[in-house]
């Protein structure tokens, strides 16, 4: 088990989260059961009906070889500064009643510079298909600034984070320069396993996010946002990596988390293996019966990728480093369908001050760029480390239970490794 240091003491993965768990449930106004399944689950990984126990294994753990080399955590918060926060909504059984339950759901926050800096970050975004939604977009495009966090959470929830994240802002004063907020909320959808319609998200829960976010390891699987999402078939969610560049090529650290909820079984490709054609077809997991030949039987869900690089790059070099994210998503297997919302983001933490106003009459800021005949390893980076970001959230992912009994299993790790034998990987 990952140890991770608190203080004088060093608690295992799954205390650490429970006691972290514990303490944001603590700040919100939740009725008695769902406090109550709230921490159970974050201590026992929701074993049981809801969802078995989660082991903290990650995918090199497996022995599933990836090219690059990551950083100290493998994961977004490998740039420094960086934090990322989560709450998780777990509660309920049996037959779906909207506005009750059953809840399987959550919000992931991530702050590019942390809670205490709220200066602004180069951007920029690329939808490979758009049938998904992220706020905000449409001022980076324009401005080409991220002014504040980055929300992603279920698709009937995206109003209520929004929001949230504006009220948020005006109590920690971190309005920019323009007296109006435009948050960056995005979404997939959650409604096999979740009561999507029952807006179970709350501001406080964003709140909770937001105060608890922090840099080092960060929770995968059945996490914040991606609590009740499906991928390649299996139990997807959240899932994280990253890439840092040898000095000759700069030193830049490249970070990406992911929400997956996208593809189907047959599509499952890793590390050049079709894992999910291998798998036995005795071995049950998530589809909508349909006819043959419809949307429903196609790729119908959704994913988000969020590229995060120390690397000084401008907003129109990290619409082309979001766009490389494609390429990661496709080693995986998704061919991005007509139904799936494939939105990616990526920003830089680099060239602070960029967006302040100089007070010359000139009106100037000098900033930084890695020339376009130096990215070309920051695209790698990026493909790299969104497939096995990809891949950490099946495998960190748990079986769950949700509304009306739908079953998803996770990622078997035996099968998954069975597979890479076979092909000598």
């Amino acid at each position: 088990m990952r140890r991770v240091p608190v203080g004088r003491r060093h608690l295992g993965r799954r205390q650490l989260l429970a006691a972290a768990g514990a303490r944001a449930c603590a700040q919100i106004a939740w009725p008695a059961p769902l406090l109550i399944l709230a921490i159970l689950g974050l201590y026992f990984g929701a074993a049981g009906p809801l969802a078995a126990a989660n082991t903290g294994v990650r995918a090199r753990d497996l022995g599933v070889p990836f090219d690059g080399i990551p950083g100290r955590w493998n994961a977004i918060t490998d740039v420094q500064g960086l934090e990322v926060g989560s709450t998780t909504l777990i509660a309920g059984n049996g037959p779906l009643v909207i506005g009750q339950g059953p809840v399987r759901t959550g919000v992931t926050v991530i702050l590019p510079r942390g809670r205490d800096n709220g200066d602004p970050v180069y951007a920029g975004w690329f939808s490979l298909n758009g049938n998904g939604e992220m706020t905000g977009t449409t001022w980076i495009e324009e401005g080409g600034f991220l002014e504040g966090p980055v929300a992603i959470t279920n698709t009937h929830s995206v109003g209520t984070v929004r929001d949230a994240l504006i009220a948020w802002g005006l109590r920690h004063g971190a309005r920019g320069e323009q007296a109006w907020s435009l948050p960056v909320v995005a979404e997939t959808y959650d409604g096999f396993l979740n009561d999507v319609d029952g807006f179970h998200v709350r501001p406080e829960h964003v709140f909770s996010a937001l105060d608890g976010a922090h840099t080092g390891a960060v929770a995968e699987g059945n996490t914040g946002g991606g609590t009740g999402m499906v991928c390649y078939g299996f139990k997807g969610g959240t899932g994280t990596a990253s890439r840092v560049l040898g000095q000759e090529l700069g030193g830049y650290t490249v970070g990406v988390l992911a929400q997956c909820n996208c593809g189907r079984r047959p599509q499952l490709t890793i590390a050049g293996v079709p894992v999910g054609k291998e798998l036995p077809d005795t071995v049950p997991y998530a589809r909508r019966d349909a006819p043959p030949g419809s949307e429903a039987t196609g790729d119908v869900g959704s994913i988000i990728i969020v590229i995060a690089t120390d690397a000084p790059l401008l907003p129109h070099q990290l619409k082309r480093l979001a766009r490389r994210a494609s390429l990661g998503l496709a080693r995986t297997g998704s061919t991005s369908g007509n139904g799936s919302g494939d939105i990616f983001l990526a920003f830089s933490t680099a060239n602070p001050g960029a967006d302040r106003d100089p007070k010359s009459a000139a009106g100037t800021v000098s900033v930084q760029t890695v020339a376009s005949e130096h990215i070309s390893p920051l695209f790698t980076a990026t493909v790299e480390a969104t497939e096995e970001a990809i891949v950490n959230a099946m495998v960190g992912a748990e079986t769950m239970v949700g509304r009306d009994g739908h079953t998803v299993i996770a990622l078997p790790h035996d099968g998954l490794q069975e597979a890479l034998r076979k092909y000598a990987r």
